[in-house]
């Protein structure tokens, strides 16, 4: 019986001390997950502080670069600056007047842009009231337009004469008298009367070819204008082109048609730019 009782006793301390030592092989391992998961974020701390480390040493390498630059910039000004202190009298002022002549160079294109700028507003304007003034005319007939800073009045030779004649008909000045009305509005305006035909060959009566007749017509349109609207001759010219200045091909009726035209040119005030360039 105490045989037993020892046996069981034996058995009972060498189960609890099984226990014991599983639970705290237990406890150790969660302190060494612990202490490793601390030395894992001291590790990558660190390596985190010498990553730093290198960019800062690489920040102070190039603002050190930086800084040197500037002490060589800062020596060449200083030498710079020493060089001009000893700049003669007459070189100090030829270099203000130098400066001067750049100011008055500059105030000078301004005033050129000004001048440019007004001009073009003038012929927007002009425009619009010859457009205002003849109204509902076919656009295939008669055409306003600027281009390249002058304005264009194109007129079909249909409009204005009979084919191969350099007579004014009826209907012409009616037209003519709308533009005339405009351009008596601008007394500063002087303008160009052109005419211009297709490349056809034209000889009869008197006249020898299509350089005669651009001209007739021109001297015609030219000569209502002054008699009939009271236009002052000294602002017109008249001048023939013939065939030598096309708006289309002349290889095709549709072409030979829109070249055949008076062209009222009115020329830019050169004169305004002139007498500005005198002044300046």
């Amino acid at each position: 019986m105490k045989l037993k009782h020892i046996v069981l006793f034996a058995v009972s301390a060498l189960f609890m001390v099984s226990c014991v030592s599983s639970k705290k092989m237990k406890e150790e391992k969660k302190k060494y997950a612990k202490l490793d998961s601390a030395y894992g974020q001291e590790k990558k701390w660190y390596n985190d502080c010498m990553d730093s480390s290198r960019l800062y040493h690489a920040m102070i390498g190039v603002l050190r670069d930086r800084l040197n630059d500037q002490k060589a910039s800062n020596e060449q000004m200083m030498n710079h600056m020493r060089d001009l202190s000893v700049l003669s009298g007459s070189q100090a002022e030829s270099i203000n007047k130098f400066l001067e002549n750049m100011g008055a160079k500059d105030a000078y294109i301004k005033d050129m842009q000004a001048a440019m700028a007004r001009k073009d507003s003038m012929n927007m304007a002009l425009m619009m009231n010859l457009k205002g003034a003849i109204g509902n005319m076919d656009d295939k007939d008669i055409n306003i337009k600027i281009d390249k800073g002058v304005v264009y009045v194109d007129i079909s030779d249909k409009m204005l004469f009979k084919s191969g004649k350099y007579e004014v008909n009826a209907k012409a000045k009616e037209v003519l008298g709308k533009v005339a009305k405009v351009l008596l509005a601008h007394p500063e305006i002087e303008f160009m009367v052109e005419g211009h035909t297709d490349s056809i060959a034209f000889k009869e009566g008197i006249l020898v070819d299509n350089w005669d007749l651009s001209v007739k017509r021109a001297t015609s349109v030219v000569r209502i204008l002054q008699h009939d609207y009271n236009i002052p001759a000294s602002r017109m010219a008249a001048a023939g082109r013939a065939q030598y200045k096309p708006l289309m091909s002349n290889d095709t009726e549709e072409g030979r048609a829109a070249n055949r035209r008076t062209r009222i040119v009115i020329l830019p005030g050169l004169d305004q730019f002139f007498d500005l360039m005198e002044k300046k």
